[in-house]
Order: C-alpha cells, then structure tokens, then sequence
C-alpha cells in the first residue's frame, strides 16, 4: 500500500511537471544575415499594393521589411523535434513547437539565436470564454422609417436607427461604400462566412481576397469560431430590409491568429505574424477584435499592467509597426470593467499608434465593462450600441451586442468609407 501511494505521488508529480512545460517558444534572432532579399528589390516580399502605399505616405522600405533568414529558419528546422510553426519579420524571430529540452539547449547554441521564450503549450483549456458577449435578439424588420425611402440601401427600421447614430446612410447615399478598400481582420475564426446569405453579395463580387490560419496553418478559416464572423457582419453583411454593414464594397483578408479555448502568448505572436502578412498583402486597414492581458493558462502567466505600456508585448509592437507601413490600426480596448483585480485595457490596444476602441450605450453613457484607459499611451474612441450576426438554429440572426470588441469593426466602416473617397486618413477635415 505504501509503494502504491509512494508510486502514485510520482505519477502526480509527473503528470503536474509535464502540465507545467512550455511546448511552444519563439526563438528570435540578433540580425537577419544571409537574408537573399534586399531593400532595393521589395517586390520579392511586398505586394505591389503594400510597396504603392508606402510611396503614397512617403514611407522608406528598410530592414523591418526584410523577411527572417531562410538559413537561420533552416538550421532552427534542422534540429531533431522541432516543428517550425510560423514567422515574424517585424520581431526577426520564429515560433516552434518542441517537446525536447535538448532541442532547446541546440537552439540556443546557434551563434545567431537572441533569445528563446517558452509562449504556450499544446492541450491547454480554458472554459472561462475569450469571447463574453451580452446579447439581445432583435426582431427582423422589413419596414422603413418615414423619410429614408431614398437610401441607397434599404437597411429596415432597427437597422437604420443603428447606423444613422453615426449618419452613415449620409456616406452611402453618396457613393462612399467602402469601395477601393482593403480590410484585414484578425480573429478567432470565421465561421461559414462562405457560405451564410449575409454574405452572398460579398462572396459572389469576390471580396474575399485572402484567408490564412495561423493556428493551425492552413488556408481555410471557416470551420473555426464564430466570433470573426459576427465582427465581419457589422461591416460587410448584405440583408435587404433587415441588415445592411457600414462598409459593404471593402474587401478583406481574413486572417485566424486566436486560438480561442486556451490562451497563451503564442496568439499575440500569431497576431504579429497576422499583421505582417496584412501589410505585405496590401491592406489599407487592420481590425482586431482581440485583445490579450489576464486569464492566460499555465504555464503562461497574466500579463501586468506595466506591460500595457504600448512598448512591451508583441502584438503592441508588431501593431505600432503596422501603423508606421502606413495602415490604420484599430483594436478593441477590452471587455474586463467589472473585473476587480484587472479593470485596464489589453493589448495591442495600448501601442501608442493604435487607434484602441471602446464602447458606450446609446445614450453616450460607458458600458459597465468598460476598461479605464490611465495609460498615456492609448487613445480610446468610444462608440455606440452596435448590432451584428450571431449564429442560432443553424443560421446567422441580427442581435444587439455590447461587448467592445463587436463595436470595434463597425467603426471601420467610416475609416473605409472615408478613404474609399479619396480622403487622406492624416485629413484633419
């Protein structure tokens, strides 16, 4: 009996170390040498569209812009039991996946490795809900309110009530519909979004320009969450009489970095890497309804509110580096008011040339989860109850929904619908 308790005590012990252990790292590098890319030739690495808009804001191709070194990639690869995960040029550093310690102690040999941080693990859960969303259902209305009968769209009455808060039926009267213009958008997935009718319009005009999943790297980002989904809506859906989105000629690039039932740093190199490919694609605006601080799951550890400080995690810097190529970044600042321990916004909402969005209720009060915005360094743009699709019974409904990061890509629609106009984003008219 002593040895059965004695061996099972070990097991225990065991089993709490291997929970404990980190399996994914990124390793950066000190510099990109041997790289056969060079900053007179960025066609090799930039979309045409990317290279257009840096001339357009005056913006110099330089280093930042080089991709990591294939041979230091390479001989990271090469090491037995290490899986290559993805890349980041703007940090100069890989993600990988190894269970071998010995692996690590190679890696970190290698006379070019900075760095290695453990980031995550493999099998992590977390039930408590990336995506808390207080949701009320509305009613499908085909009726207009008296005197919009002339709209370009014909948005129904809940429907127009919530985008004339903003007067955006004023833009698409006008033309500005959010034609011309590139979105890409960075979530935990976007379910069926191929297939929904809310999106027919936008499917059959190929709107859709690109998708990837840094997840699980692959091309396909419609069988994951919903969340990116419910996000696109509020931009790009198309039901006559019922719901129309604030921007509905954009196009996007829809990119999967958030693993949505653990939570470890991983996602926010996942969301550098997501940035990145937004800027070498060509897109003109980023929209991020995520945002990372508390509730990581071990290994990990939370993040402290000395790290919101907009020069610290990765997804601030790769978010401040997206900005300074020349795109509009915006992010939702948070969901967590009514946490006691942690009321602060999360990142990359707190780079300092990220636009960071919060919400407040139709009658321009704060939400009570609202997070407070201390930081000198994040710019909130506080914004309005916000409708957007959310599935049930199998198909998408039009539902009113609080939490920021479902206001945040609504706002988008006045940034494209702007921009698709001809008017500079530095325009102070």
């Amino acid at each position: 009996m002593k040895k059965f308790i004695a061996l099972s005590f070990i097991l225990l012990a065991c089993l709490t170390e291997s929970q404990g252990q980190f399996t994914k790292y990124v390793v950066r590098f000190k510099n990109k040498g041997g790289t056969p890319h060079t900053i007179a030739t960025p066609i090799t690495y930039l979309s045409q569209r990317a290279i257009d808009r840096r001339s357009r804001y005056g913006i110099a191709i330089d280093s930042t812009d080089l991709p990591v070194s294939p041979s230091y990639v390479n001989q990271v690869r090469s090491i037995p039991n290490v899986t290559i995960l993805n890349t980041s040029k703007w940090l100069n550093a890989v993600s990988i996946q190894t269970s071998d310690a010995a692996a690590i102690t190679a890696i970190n040999a290698l006379p070019f490795v900075l760095s290695t941080t453990g980031v995550g693990r493999n099998n992590a859960e977390n039930t408590s809900g990336r995506f808390k969303e207080e949701i009320t259902t509305v009613a499908p209305e085909t009726g207009r309110p008296d005197g919009i009968e002339a709209d370009y769209f014909n948005y129904g009455a809940t429907s127009f009530n919530e985008i004339h808060l903003q007067n955006g039926e004023f833009l698409h009267n006008i033309g500005l519909r959010g034609q011309g213009m590139q979105i890409a958008m960075m979530d935990g997935g976007f379910y069926q979004f191929n297939t929904f009718k809310a999106f027919d319009s936008a499917n059959a005009n190929g709107q859709f320009l690109s998708t990837w999943d840094f997840v699980n790297r692959e091309i396909s980002v419609s069988e994951d969450d919903s969340h990116g989904m419910s996000c696109l809506s509020t931009i790009v859906a198309n039901i006559p009489g019922q719901f129309i989105g604030k921007a509905p000629k954009a196009s996007f690039h829809l990119f999967r970095t958030e693993d949505v039932i653990p939570e470890h740093k991983i996602e926010e190199f996942n969301w550098a890497c997501g940035a990145e490919r937004s800027d070498s694609s060509g897109a003109d605006v980023i929209s991020t309804s995520l945002g990372y601080s508390i509730q990581m799951d071990p290994p990990d550890v939370d993040h402290p509110y000395s790290d919101m400080n907009g020069n610290t995690t990765m997804a601030a810097i790769a978010g401040d580096f997206a900005s300074k190529k020349g795109i509009l970044v915006f992010a939702s600042i948070g969901n967590d008011g009514n946490n006691a321990s942690y009321h602060f916004l999360s990142t990359p909402s707190d780079g300092d040339s990220v636009v960071a969005v919060g919400a407040v209720s139709s009658a321009g009060v704060l939400v009570h989860f609202q997070v407070t915005v201390p930081q000198p360094t994040a710019r909130s743009n506080l914004m309005w109850l916000q409708l957007a699709l959310v599935p049930g019974s199998g198909r998408p409904a039009m539902q009113s929904v609080l939490p920021t990061e479902l206001h945040l890509p609504a706002r988008i629609w006045l940034v494209s619908a702007l921009v698709s106009g001809k008017v500079s984003p530095n325009s102070t008219t």
